[in-house]
């Protein structure tokens, strides 16, 4: 994976408009929404995680059948 991921023009924009958002935040602001988006972050990781385990079957208990 040495190869860096290119990112959509979208994606470019979509940076770039939070970039201003966050640049016009006070302090206490830009803290508050750090901690919301770790825990995004964290939420969306453990979604992943489930639904890969779901897709791969392995969300299931050994069967006694």
């Amino acid at each position: 994976m040495n190869n860096p991921i290119e990112l959509t023009l979208e994606q470019q924009f979509s940076i770039h408009s939070f970039a201003t958002q966050v640049q016009d935040m006070s302090h206490e602001q830009a803290k508050d929404f750090l901690i919301k988006l770790y825990e995004q972050m964290v939420v969306r990781e453990a979604t992943y995680k489930e639904l890969l385990k779901h897709q791969w079957g392995l969300d299931s208990g050994p069967s006694l059948a």
